[in-house]
């Protein structure tokens, strides 16, 4: 099994971008320790604050947190940082090329149950002589990303990574602490059975995906013909993974649950990046009415309908979408 910096030189990666890769992997690397500790790291549980989402923020979230916010700063490779966990973005090195956003624990509450989590990032390059403290040098479509990936914390560490040169899997061997290539080129089957939704928000969806939804629940009985599964991890790094390893539909689509916040996934730290690696993987990403990785960003908290996996299921979804449009 191949180690991971070799395989990106051989991709031609600038090994700058190579450093700043393994940089954000130093980190997963105690974060993946931590929690594995569980209950015996005294980190499980919530805190008394609320992040900048408004979200109750877990232990688990501040450490994390500040172990990739510290590393990447402390590094020199990065002009500025943004966390789902930061109000604002972070300066970093004024003379640095790459820029990171970061979701440091995506779904956290998991943790209290022992339960699938990740850490997800996305990589640009930073505006040529940009002021660092200018949150604007975010506000890039996720199509300018050099490199995206996940940290998946299971049964095994695995590694999820893109550079535009397809999706690649590798797996923390923790008798060594290096990245080993365990999949060369992950691809994402254009069929499936299988979707994944939180159900308990069907009365709040709109039209064409309550109709998408009920026709996959209808299986043989209805218009599709063949009867689906759902299936449903409550953190989107566990779900993108299962649809990179054998297929899938995964969608957090726009509800009116709460009409301030009729989405609920982040565009730069988690629709994009995860947009990339299923792209990558021949899959398709979208929010039900264009590409995710065009969608020009304005705010570092923007929030987006996210659609994505397998090819000829994703295209289905969003012929659903077509025909309630004007």
């Amino acid at each position: 099994m191949r180690r991971l910096p070799p395989v990106l030189l051989e991709d031609g990666c600038p090994r700058e971008l190579i450093s700043l890769i393994r940089t954000v992997l130093a980190a997963c690397k105690e974060i993946s320790f931590r929690v594995g500790q569980g209950a015996l790291s005294g980190v499980l549980g919530s805190t008394l604050d609320e992040n900048i989402q408004g979200e109750t923020q877990k232990k688990l979230d501040v450490l994390t947190n500040q172990l990739l916010k510290d590393i990447l700063l402390e590094s020199g490779y990065v002009k500025a940082i943004a966390s789902e966990e930061e109000d604002f973005t972070v300066t970093g090195n004024p003379d640095a090329n790459y820029i990171v956003a970061f979701d440091p624990l995506d779904g956290s509450s998991n943790t209290d149950i022992n339960s699938l989590v990740g850490t997800i990032f996305s990589i640009m390059a930073a505006p040529e002589g940009s002021d660092p403290a200018d949150p604007s040098i975010f506000m890039q479509p996720g199509k300018n990303q050099v490199a995206a990936g996940y940290v998946l914390y299971g049964p095994s560490t695995v590694l999820a990574l893109t550079t535009g040169k397809g999706t690649r899997f590798f797996t923390l061997d923790k008798t060594h602490g290096t990245f080993l290539l365990t999949q060369d080129f992950a691809t994402v089957p254009e069929e499936t059975s299988e979707f994944a939704i939180n159900a308990s928000n069907q009365r709040h969806w709109q039209p064409p995906m309550q109709n998408y939804i009920n026709d996959l629940i209808a299986g043989d009985t209805g218009p599709r013909g063949r009867n689906f599964n759902m299936r449903w991890i409550a953190a989107m790094v566990g779900d993108v993974h299962r649809v990179l390893c054998r297929g899938g539909i995964f969608t957090y689509p726009t509800d009116t649950k709460d009409p301030n916040k009729p989405n609920k996934l982040r565009l730069l730290y988690e629709a994009n990046p995860m947009a990339m690696l299923i792209e990558q993987a021949g899959g398709i990403a979208s929010t039900g009415t264009e590409r995710i990785m065009d969608i020009q960003p304005d705010a570092i908290h923007q929030r987006v309908a996210v659609i994505l996996g397998s090819k000829n299921e994703v295209e289905t979804c969003l012929s659903y979408h077509l025909l309630k449009l004007p």
